[in-house]
């Protein structure tokens, strides 16, 4: 698609947004609703073409991406019009007499990028909190996941004129134009370089941004932790979408006296879960490309490994992988790994272990196994890190009642639910001032008896 054509696209849809079309909140229901039973009457079509794309199996893909994606509709569906209020403060009584209230509306016109990895789920979601806050959209998909992206474009043409919502493809040309065409705000999820030039696209024309990025998230297991159960956990969020999961367990960090327990416990795990031979699993997906499989097999060289290790490049297939003996300085250890290998290294105090992490950017999450809530309390405090859980992994994010987002390196904002809507929303705050009095003192000329009263009001 070339610039001009993009350009239109933002035009027309800025003059449907000046039209208060998707103001009413009535009108927005009706948006959602619609893009659900688009989403439900083409829930197969869906899963086959995350099959092609990722190798995802239809169990998975329901339940990281077409259910959670029907989750978030209902619950905006349930929520929007009390999110949509206007919402009345306190007045300072030097004020007086006024009605002071914060009144949330919508940003304007929207660009939503989105990655390749849970490429449905990530390009609707936040549309849905777009839409509910009364915005329209441009949704970029990744063209790494084409299947999936020309499936988007087809449900959102059913359900929505493209001054409403529109769907542009391609690779880097189109993102280059998108980025320099005037939105009132973007919405990105992909990796920590792209972000930096969305940021910096974003600074010529002062748009806010929503920068939802990854980072190698630490998996700390302490003694205390029930070793069966936390591999069980880990295992399933490290190896889900064969690791190209942007909070998943990036490496394992274990107290020294579990390592060799925990090490055996995992390694249980993978073939519990995926069987002796995990390449021949149907339900096992496969990396997203060559390029990715290529550089997933170079890190392999980090340490040595414990279990797994083979890869078919034909079917762009890698083994759940765990590596022993890896140092800070591997090269596993110096990149976001986004696969199936799991580099383990060890620490021997807690304030180590804390010291370990915050001497690196933030991650995008962090878990911990251990049954001390003092250690809970500890790390949970002393580290920076987007979001997380105790005792298991993944499954903070599939929630509409808490905002998922990064911090530092790993993201700025928040969406999912009530967070989601004020992500895309601006809220003015406003002071209805009445007209039947006006208090005096704060008028020229200024006297020593108002000065005294400023005094008294402020302090």
């Amino acid at each position: 698609m070339k610039q001009e054509e993009i350009l239109a696209i933002v035009a027309a849809q800025r003059t449907f947004f000046d039209s208060g079309a998707t103001l009413p909140v009535e009108n927005r229901i009706q948006g959602l609703k619609k893009l659900r039973e688009a989403i439900l009457r083409r829930e197969e079509e869906i899963c086959d073409a995350l099959r092609q794309d990722l190798g995802k199996s239809a169990f998975e893909s329901y339940m990281c991406e077409v259910g959670l994606t029907c989750s978030e509709i209902t619950y905006m569906l349930g929520h929007v019009k009390r999110f949509a209020k206007e919402r009345r403060v306190a007045t300072p009584l030097a004020q007086f007499a006024a009605r002071s209230y914060v009144k949330p509306v919508p940003y304007g016109v929207n660009l939503i990028m989105s990655p390749w990895n849970y490429p449905f789920m990530l390009t609707m979601d936040p549309l849905v909190d777009a839409l509910a806050a009364g915005n329209t959209a441009v949704l970029k998909p990744s063209a790494y996941s084409p299947h999936t992206s020309r499936l988007i474009e087809t449900i959102i043409t059913e359900c929505f004129d493209p001054s409403y919502v529109a769907v542009v493809t391609g690779g880097r040309a189109e993102n280059q134009c998108l980025l320099q065409a005037p939105f009132d705000h973007i919405f990105f999820t992909g990796s920590q370089a792209v972000g930096r030039e969305v940021m910096r696209q974003a600074a010529e024309r002062l748009t806010p941004v929503t920068l939802e990025l990854g980072g190698k998230s630490p998996c700390i297991v302490t003694p205390s932790a029930k070793l069966p159960l936390a591999a069980r956990r880990i295992v399933f969020g490290k190896f889900l979408n064969c690791g190209q999961t942007c909070v998943a367990p990036d490496y394992l960090l274990c107290h020294r006296s579990v390592k060799e327990s925990l090490l055996r416990a995992i390694t249980q795990e993978i073939r519990r879960q995926f069987g002796d031979e995990p390449l021949q699993n149907a339900d096992y997906g496969k990396i997203i490309n060559q390029k990715h499989f290529d550089r997933l097999t170079a890190l392999l060289s980090s340490g040595q490994v414990v279990w797994g290790g083979k890869g078919d490049r034909a079917s762009l297939r890698i083994e759940p992988t765990v590596l022993d003996g890896v140092t800070w300085e591997d090269p596993v250890m110096g990149e976001e790994i986004f696969g199936p290998v799991l580099p383990v290294l060890t620490y021997d105090t807690l304030e180590e272990a804390a010291a370990l992490i915050n001497a690196r950017p933030h991650p995008l999450a962090l878990y911990l196994f251990t049954e001390d809530k003092r250690e809970v309390r500890y790390l949970t405090e002393r580290c920076q890190f987007g979001g997380g859980c105790i005792n298991d992994t993944i499954i903070h994010l599939a929630t509409s009642n808490m905002g998922f987002g990064g911090v530092g390196a790993s993201g700025m904002g928040a969406y999912h639910g009530k967070a989601g809507f004020e992500t895309f929303s601006h809220r003015k705050s406003i002071v209805d001032k009445k007209t039947w009095l006006d208090l005096p003192m704060r008028y020229q000329p200024y006297s020593s008896a108002n000065f005294r009263m400023v005094r008294r009001f402020l302090k």
